[in-house]
């Protein structure tokens, strides 16, 4: 069934769930919800892409620091900038071309950075007293995207990742499935909810999860 009987792939109803069409979306495996930012999971609020809530808002100087920390490493575009901020950051903190361009060119404007043309785009480096800047404030310019990470405990962002990887098994049984699979698989989520309520309760799975398996 390509696509299923709903055109562009999506689920009707649960298009802020599972999403549709090709490509990868942030929380589940590729070929599950449009490529590019896609749709959040349910659990996520806040920041878009970051999965467990807001962060910290950036201070003005953290894009500064952020861009001269990256730079310290290799010559980078405004576009690489902004991705590898919101990568390191678990997609936290992603800035705006707002915030990141007007920066560049006042580091530049100070002489700490330079830029040139190369492969057609324009890439920034950082000059000798930029060097120098980022190796006298090296404390300052540790990964300040760290602090704009999820605080989140051990073992959830593995939980989460289940989690999508169980959602998207559900969209390829709405897609595919015949009744038959439909209402086994509808019973498989259902002994699962179950199951999770259970963990809260310090309760050990009864007779109807272990045995109701198809």
């Amino acid at each position: 069934m390509h696509g299923g009987p709903w055109g562009g792939g999506g689920v009707p109803g649960f298009g802020p769930l599972f999403g549709g069409g090709p490509g990868s979306g942030p929380w589940g495996p590729p070929g599950f919800g449009p490529g590019g930012p896609g749709p959040r999971p349910p659990w996520a609020h806040g920041r878009r892409g970051g999965p467990w809530g807001r962060g910290p808002k950036a201070r003005k100087g953290d894009v500064r620091a952020a861009i001269l920390a990256l730079l310290a490493e290799e010559p980078r575009n405004g576009y690489q900038i902004i991705q590898e901020i919101a990568e390191r950051s678990e997609h936290a903190w992603r800035p705006s071309p707002g915030a990141v361009y007007p920066a560049l060119q006042q580091l530049a404007d100070e002489g700490l950075i330079a830029a040139e043309e190369t492969g057609g785009r324009r890439v920034h480096r950082l000059t000798d007293a930029g060097r120098a800047h980022v190796e006298e404030h090296a404390d300052e310019l540790r990964e300040p995207w760290a602090a704009m990470a999820p605080d989140v405990g051990a073992g959830v962002p593995e939980l989460f990742e289940q989690a999508a990887r169980t959602g998207a098994a559900v969209v390829q049984i709405v897609h595919s499935g015949g009744p038959e699979q439909l209402d086994r698989a509808r019973d498989v989520l259902s002994r699962a909810r179950r199951d999770l309520y259970r963990i809260l309760a310090d309760d050990a799975p009864g007779p109807d999860t272990a045995e109701e398996a198809p």
